[in-house]
């Protein structure tokens, strides 16, 4: 049983097309609806939403950062060489340029982030079946 898919769903913003272009970087399905995408501003703000078990590779933002700011659902978020945060709407999640880190929902639940990004991303490995599935609250 999935939770949170309506609130998630028919949250604040809009929840998106299917996030094609990075299908490659996570794994499930995500959905990306682009707030902010003016070529004169050097910061991404995007509506990106995951259903239950979709993450994102690890990845790091270099010359940048990347700002969550929750807003539906359940999901994890985690720093390389720390312990992964459960997170719920009105968390906010500060990445500093350099940390390779990733993010998605939980296994049983919908979840909706605002990304903030600036900087170059380098997309890495998948987080390993074993590593998301040893997961707990």
């Amino acid at each position: 049983m999935t939770t949170n898919e309506q609130a998630v769903k028919h949250g604040i913003f809009p929840m998106g097309a299917k996030n094609d272009p990075y299908a490659q970087y996570f794994v499930g399905q995500s959905y990306l609806n682009n707030l902010i995408s003016d070529p004169a501003i050097n910061v991404g703000v995007g509506n990106v939403t995951f259903e239950p078990g979709c993450r994102n590779n690890w990845h790091i933002h270099h010359d940048g950062f990347q700002l969550l700011l929750v807003t539906g659902g359940e999901g994890w978020c985690q720093e390389e060489g720390q312990p992964a945060r459960k997170l719920h709407p009105g968390d906010v999640v500060v990445t500093h340029d350099g940390v390779k880190h990733w993010h998605g929902a939980t296994k049983d639940s919908w979840f909706s982030h605002i990304a903030i990004t600036a900087g170059t991303p380098e997309w890495l490995e998948p987080v390993s079946d074993d590593q998301y599935n040893a997961l707990t609250d």
